[in-house]
């Protein structure tokens, strides 16, 4: 399998630029390629999805053991000739879940993009640090960003001297992508994005070797076992919020839950008047402050979702879907706007990030996804916060500090804290099983 990561020395040096101009250059050359994000990042992706028009995938080694990781990239990869890895952060960044502990895991070999504006001897000096920080490591070589033109001969030299590859530069350009609070803004929100992907593309097809990337050589991945995963006797419909207000969701998780047996049927709290037939509910996160006016508007809509849970239906809302379900969102600008009253309380913007990174959560009664005193992984990254973020769970992070979080029954998971299901697969089946089990009571969920 030939593959590549392009990874970063930190957080906006301009990786995704530079992947999505690769992607571009790639698929301009007809050539089939799979691309992956590394951690816990849903927007990357949408931008993969946008250049590729195929699915886009995550690879977390803290969410995913080392078997599992291997295999999600050799599934994931199929029918492709070339898979390319986008990494988060910093290279050395995330701990277990660190680009830098994806690409051991995964041997893939690592190109480092390093952000040259106001630069030139201390190039230098990042380019030996990043190769000798860590031993060993995949770094295979780097690309420069805004690199001008007249030092493409000093970098050239530098790396020649300090024993690793050129792969190439990109000028300053007028393609940048636009940023906001929880990172880009999203692929279906840039109306000429076709235009601007296809622009980076040339722009890496013209300054970036790509034909030295498509021929790197790599190792071979260690031996895989496949993961068990059962099938239900029954195939339970899973109605799926999927529009710009809810559009963080896990490729993995969706495809985990169409393995089990499920049927995925989207639909759009902004734009359809009613929730679809179905036996379970998943509302997953994205950005209902950007549309609470609308989503306030769509009655039909809230009242179909409020008697859907109350009437027991399976539900997980994570991040925005656990937002939505609050009586009320407070905006930016101090509007009150009604949401789907579910949990009693409002949500509200915070100038700041709450409770950002990965956790450890263990629950404190039997509910939906899992039993009394078990642990699941999770990742939280919200600016927003509530005045009853629930206590189902206690969340825990690596360095130790620890809060309660999220409202948990038998038939409902609800909280700031994303799950991943290939972490846990009998948290999936746990669900799966639920909805199959509401199905089978022969009380179908109609609309008024």
């Amino acid at each position: 399998m030939r593959r590549i990561m392009i990874a970063g020395t930190g957080s906006g040096c301009g990786k995704t630029t530079v992947t999505c101009g690769i992607l571009s250059a790639l698929r301009q050359r007809s050539i089939r390629v799979s691309a992956f994000k590394c951690g816990p990042d849903y927007i990357d992706p949408m931008f993969y999805r946008e250049i590729l028009h195929a699915e886009a995938h995550n690879l977390d080694s803290f969410f995913c053991d080392e078997n599992m990781l291997r295999y999600q990239l050799a599934e994931g990869s199929q029918g492709t000739e070339i898979a390319v890895l986008e990494g988060a952060m910093g290279f050395y960044d995330g701990g277990d879940g660190s680009a830098y502990r994806v690409s051991e895991i995964t041997s893939v070999p690592v190109i480092l993009v390093v952000n040259c504006r106001g630069m030139k001897e201390s190039i230098g000096a990042i380019i030996k640090g990043f190769l000798h920080y860590q031993h060993p490591n995949q770094i295979a070589g780097f690309i420069f960003n805004q690199l001008p033109e007249s030092l493409i001969p000093f970098v050239r030299q530098l790396c020649a001297e300090c024993g690793t590859a050129y792969f190439g530069c990109l000028p300053k350009h007028p393609y940048t992508l636009e940023s906001r609070h929880l990172g880009l803004v999203t692929a279906n929100e840039i109306s000429d994005i076709c235009e601007k992907m296809d622009a980076l593309g040339t722009l890496a097809e013209q300054h970036i070797e790509i034909d030295r990337i498509l021929h790197h050589p790599c190792n071979f991945l260690p031996e895989i076992q496949m993961p068990c995963i059962p099938k239900l006797s029954s195939k339970p419909v899973i109605a799926v919020a999927r529009d710009k207000a809810f559009c963080f969701q896990y490729a993995e998780n969706i495809a985990l839950l169409e393995k089990l047996g499920c049927v995925i049927r989207y639909f759009s709290p902004l734009e359809d008047s009613h929730l679809p037939q179905a036996d379970g509910l998943i509302l997953c996160g994205g950005y209902p402050e950007l549309y609470a006016e609308k989503l306030s508007q769509n009655r039909t809509m809230r009242r179909d979702i409020q008697k859907a849970i109350q009437d027991k239906m399976p539900t997980i809302a994570e991040c925005g879907g656990f937002m939505y379900l609050h009586d009320t969102l407070r905006s930016k600008e101090n509007e009150v706007f009604e949401m789907a009253g579910v949990i009693r309380g409002e949500v509200f913007y915070t100038k700041k990030l709450q409770r950002f990174g990965y956790i450890s959560m263990t629950s404190q009664a039997d509910n939906l996804i899992c039993r009394a005193g078990e642990t699941l992984k999770a990742h939280e990254f919200h600016y927003w916060d509530s005045t009853d973020s629930g206590n189902g769970f206690a969340a825990e992070k690596p360095d130790g500090r620890s809060w309660r979080c999220c409202h948990i029954s038998d038939s409902m998971y609800a909280g700031f804290p994303h799950l991943y299901f290939p972490s846990d697969i009998q948290t999936a089946l746990r669900f799966a099983r639920a909805c199959a089990g509401y199905g089978e009571k022969d009380e179908t969920y109609t609309t008024d």
